[in-house]
């Protein structure tokens, strides 16, 4: 791994570096503090310590990172800790029951690091499945289960993982967390949006704390703790490895380095350098990767055997500023990586000798057409790849370079389950595919939704393969010979049990890009849209879409769907109504009186024109997509 990963401060990261007081520990943060503590009794507590349970992470063939925090009082700004060291006992054993220990020893939990604590053990086996536990005085955290990276020489048959981002914490209930806890995995990526930094309350006793937009490091650090203290996490957390990046919201939504929108930058970069502390305090991530102030080095890459190369990416900490101008977005100076953490990729990419060559990537690469018109293509900007139009292309032409590089990239950000082709040159669908996208769902940010499920390309995305919003996370499964993308989703999370189904599965083979689907695609019956019509001169009434059945016999419709955002909002839900052979039946916004041939959506606000992107969907009563058209806004 390379460990010099920072970039060079700006002038106005300098003068926070320089001037940044009251925070402890956010500008010289010191040695960790690995001495053993004999004859200390400081670790004598009277409440439990680990009610946020045990964690560990970044795996290497000989090491792995062992994490817990002391917190009896999770949302409080101490914790509920004494100020001043604590000392710890850990032990990693090869069985569950923690007997046959290999490694242990004692280390300082410190105030000034929220008394958490990342044990680093060395001298173990490579792909060896190991327990571990802590102790102070008589309380013994939960017992974890982690495994050792293969050695890089080495030939591995399958290895078996899972990717998930974006866990609003009051969204829903973390019933993904539940499930993804019991599979059988050798390591879980979770790709940004951790936490989220607003005062949101929700609707299921989970609000916020503080009930705030968080700025300060006590702030943070009482965020991280209740997200953490969800036992479906915890769980999940204690059951494999886990490899974590940011993206936004566990600083500020969409800040781009040290810009976040009406703020000053060295009054942000506080901000940050405390939101990173707090991050890094409550995450399995090395000590080499502590943050310096408003710096950290996250960005970091793993070898597994001969099998595959995990490039994890920092989308976040080094970019430009964000356009809407799809001219700006092409201007070849912009980066979403910065020169240095650009230049290890390809380096890495140049050097890899792995079948696999994986990147662990925040927002999408796969480019998104916002243009209504299917003759004009408009790939815009914004917070994606799409805004960065040069680091894209070299990330493109590097894949279309080396035949055996076999890269996928696997992506959080966007709450909905995505199968993407990677294209040469997006600008041209019938260019070469270089790549495979698999973009992940939720784990309950949006909450639970109307589930719509499209296989194929959409009117924007012609290299797109899978589109579907459910909640749930994304498994792996990758041999020598090919990659299984297993799409779960979860029934719900507005309850605290729910059931889990693979949605979707989908194949990339080696040597050959793209994703291919591998499971059965569902009957879908021959709906078309015929007809859109945009609001004319302010006439609620006169934004419609037409449906035609095209089939041979009548379709039951209840509970059809016809989405005036393609799937993203303004959903319409058919009664009780059959569409005969031939027959059409359309959908007129604002009020009136239904019809054999007309309903009306009963709304009182625009429905076209409005949308991003300008398109209509029409989807059965299973969230099937069964056409797709585009519209022209006038």
């Amino acid at each position: 791994m390379d460990t010099q990963q920072n970039k060079l401060f700006s002038s106005s990261r300098r003068e926070f570096l320089q001037t940044a007081t009251g925070v402890a520990g956010l500008t010289t943060f010191g040695t960790i503090g690995l001495a053993t503590a004999k004859n200390d009794n400081t670790g004598q507590l009277s409440d439990d310590p680990f009610t946020l349970g045990v964690a560990s992470g970044d795996p290497l063939p000989d090491s792995v990172v062992l994490w817990t925090r002391l917190v009896p009082e999770p949302l409080q700004a101490d914790g509920g800790m004494p100020d001043k060291k604590v000392p710890v006992a850990w032990k990693v054993a090869t069985r569950e029951n923690m007997q046959q220990v290999v490694k242990d020893g004692t280390v300082y939990a410190r105030p000034e690091h929220a008394h958490s604590v990342h044990v680093e053990p060395e001298g173990l086996e490579p792909n060896t499945e190991y327990y571990y536990q802590f102790r102070v005085g008589q309380n013994k955290s939960p017992v974890g289960r982690t495994k050792t990276a293969p050695a890089p020489d080495s030939e591995i048959d399958e290895l078996n993982f899972a990717f998930a981002s974006c866990q609003n914490y009051p969204s829903g209930y973390y019933t993904s967390h539940q499930h993804l806890a019991q599979e059988d995995l050798d390591m879980v990526f979770h790709l940004g949006d951790y936490i989220y930094e607003g005062g949101a309350q929700g609707s299921f006793g989970r609000g916020h704390e503080p009930p705030r937009e968080i700025k300060s490091l006590a702030d943070y650090r009482i965020r991280h703790a209740q997200y953490k203290s969800d036992s479906n996490l915890q769980d999940a957390h204690a059951a494999f490895p886990w490899f974590v990046t940011w993206d936004d919201h566990e600083v500020a939504n969409n800040y781009a380095d040290e810009i976040d929108e009406g703020t000053p930058p060295e009054e942000f970069l506080e901000r940050r350098a405390a939101a990173y502390q707090a991050y890094w305090e409550h995450q399995p991530i090395r000590r080499s990767r502590m943050p310096d102030g408003p710096d950290m080095p996250l960005y970091r890459r793993f070898t597994f055997g001969q099998l595959a190369e995990f490039n994890v990416l920092d989308t976040r900490q080094y970019r430009d500023d964000q356009t809407h101008s799809s001219e700006e977005a092409k201007d070849p100076e912009r980066t979403i990586l910065g020169d240095e953490q650009e230049q290890w990729l390809l380096d890495g990419f140049n050097e890899s000798a792995s079948k696999w060559n994986v990147l662990a990537n925040q927002v999408p690469v796969a480019a998104t057409d916002e243009n209504a018109d299917p003759t004009e293509v408009d790939f815009g900007g914004g917070d994606k790849w799409d805004g960065y139009r040069a680091d894209r292309q070299t990330l493109l032409d590097a894949m279309a370079n080396d035949a055996d590089l076999n890269p996928v990239v696997i992506t959080g950000d966007v709450h909905r389950n995505y199968a993407y082709n990677l294209k040469a040159d997006f600008s041209n669908p019938d260019s070469e595919t270089v790549g495979t996208e698999y973009v992940g769902t939720s784990i309950s940010s949006f909450g639970d939704t109307s589930g719509l499920t499209q296989y194929g390309p959409s009117a924007g995305e012609p290299w797109q393969r899978f589109y579907n919003v459910d909640r749930g996370y994304v498994r792996c499964t990758l041999t020598p010979e090919q990659w299984q993308a297993d799409y779960r989703v979860v029934s719900t999370v507005e309850e605290q049990s729910a059931t889990i189904d693979t949605l979707a599965s989908f194949v990339t083979e080696a040597g050959n890009p793209g994703a291919q689907l591998a499971s059965e695609r569902p009957e879908e019956e021959p709906i078309e849209i015929t007809d859109i019509r945009p609001n004319q001169e302010g006439d609620l009434n006169n934004e419609y879409a037409t449906v035609k059945n095209e089939g041979d016999s009548e379709i039951d419709m209840t509970d059809f769907i016809l989405s005036f955002e393609g799937g993203r909002a303004q959903n319409y839900t058919f009664g009780d109504v059959t569409l005969g052979a031939g027959e059409t039946i359309t959908v007129r916004n604002g009020s009136g009186e239904d019809t054999d041939s007309t309903v009306y959506t009963g709304w009182d606000g625009a429905v076209l024109n409005n949308s991003n992107p300008d398109t209509v969907v029409v989807a059965n009563d299973e969230g099937i997509i069964l056409d797709e058209e585009s519209y022209q806004p006038t």
